[in-house]
């Protein structure tokens, strides 16, 4: 029975109506706590899952990429309220709605050089993570503009709004000065990691920093970069030097997302640069063997490496290509990544990795082998059939 039925039920006046109801108040108030801080962690509410809020407020730049996705879904189950900016049309964003529970997810419009937009997006946030990176530059954003000036922007602004945890995503090898191989002076885009990473540092010493190998997964730009034909000349592979002098350490997506996640709880990951790598170290040659062999496209079927440098017509077709298209690169092919295809894997002792993070890391072995199916040739008769051999695994080398 609420106030006002009691009070009309004893026959009572207007006025003493109002001070039973201003004595209800009161003394419903005395049996909750009041707010002390508004603090979000503060305001932690359930146990556990996406229907529940886990204290952090995280702003994700990027999650319409490739690695954007699994971290925003990473997050969600763990009740993270999240806010995504993004450029463009909103019906590119929508299937992320479904990464938390009903209001976790908040999408705003932005633009990387519109302060505004990007404060408005990271004011009530404790956690931001930037994941915007290109492979290619464009007529509007070049480079500079998408790895160097606008992490600054946005690690800036991070630090005027308080944010706790900054985390900027670069890249593995990232130099001011790398290695030529295809491209004189080297790779602008491994020069344009390297200058925001620096640049990141200065606007925000606490930012955590993760350099990524090249990842693997569902839509990644690495088993379907070269399992595709796009990469093929024919049957053949172009590869520096027939990929037998290059060595790689691809990581699973699965991985890099955890150690993001668990970067924005712990503290102790503050001002640290990790290097997000797998668990073993290959040729490039070898795992290219062996995705081919999976596919069931072997030396039989045709597939034969040799070494890009003598083949005019293939180079030809790299520089020409992009001229052809307007915006996405056709299978990806131009010099930018080729030339940052040449490079080898560094990984530095003196630096952690996803390990120090408390990440299981994921082996190939037992992940390629699903992602990669799709590319199989003759996939029908060999689940019916099954009498292709099971190929064996690639050899690795020992990073000790």
């Amino acid at each position: 029975m609420t106030v006002l039925q009691l009070g009309l039920k004893k026959n009572c006046s207007l006025r003493s109506v109002n001070s039973l109801f201003v004595r209800y108040c009161s003394e419903s108030c005395r049996q909750f706590p009041t707010l002390k801080t508004t603090n979000a962690s503060s305001m932690k509410r359930g146990s556990g899952g996406r229907c529940s809020f886990n204290g952090i407020v995280a702003t994700l730049f990027g999650t319409s990429g490739f690695l954007g996705r699994y971290v925003c879904n990473k997050l969600g189950k763990s009740g993270t309220q999240m806010i995504l900016p993004y450029r463009g049309d909103f019906y590119g964003m929508r299937f992320l709605k479904v990464c938390g529970d009903l209001g976790q997810i908040i999408f705003r419009p932005y633009h990387l050089f519109d302060e505004n937009s990007i404060r408005e997006a990271m004011k009530y946030s404790n956690v931001v993570v930037n994941m915007v990176g290109r492979e290619w530059e464009t007529k509007n954003f070049s480079f500079d503009c998408v790895h160097a000036k606008g992490p600054q922007i946005i690690a800036r602004l991070a630090k005027e709004c308080g944010v706790q945890t900054f985390i900027h995503v670069s890249a593995l090898n990232a130099s001011p000065n790398p290695k030529e191989y295809m491209l004189k002076g080297g790779s602008n885009f491994l020069k344009s990691k390297y200058l925001g990473e620096e640049l990141v540092r200065e606007e925000f010493p606490e930012a955590i920093i993760f350099r990524p190998s090249d990842i693997y997964g569902q839509e990644d730009r690495f088993l379907r970069y070269y399992c595709s034909f796009g990469r093929h000349m024919g049957k053949w592979m172009p590869l520096y030097k027939k990929g037998e002098q290059t060595e790689k350490q691809p990581v699973y997506v699965q991985d890099v997302a955890d150690g993001i996640v668990a970067a924005c709880i712990d503290k102790n990951a503050r001002g640290k640069t990790y290097q997000a790598v797998g668990p073993s170290r290959y040729l490039l040659s070898e795992l290219l063997d062996w995705f081919h062999r999976i596919m069931n496209k072997t030396e039989a079927w045709g597939y034969r490496r040799y070494s890009m440098e003598k083949d005019p017509f293939f180079k030809m077709i790299i520089t020409y290509l992009p001229y052809c298209t307007l915006g996405w690169p056709i299978g990806n092919l131009h010099w930018e990544k080729i030339e940052k295809e040449c490079h080898s894997d560094e990984v530095k002792d003196d630096l952690p990795t996803l390990k120090d993070l408390g990440v299981k890391l994921t082996h190939m072995e037992d992940q390629v082998p699903w992602e990669v199916r799709y590319y199989k040739l003759h996939l029908a008769q060999e689940l019916d059939i099954r009498e292709f051999e099971v190929p064996h695994p690639p050899r690795t080398i020992s990073t000790e």
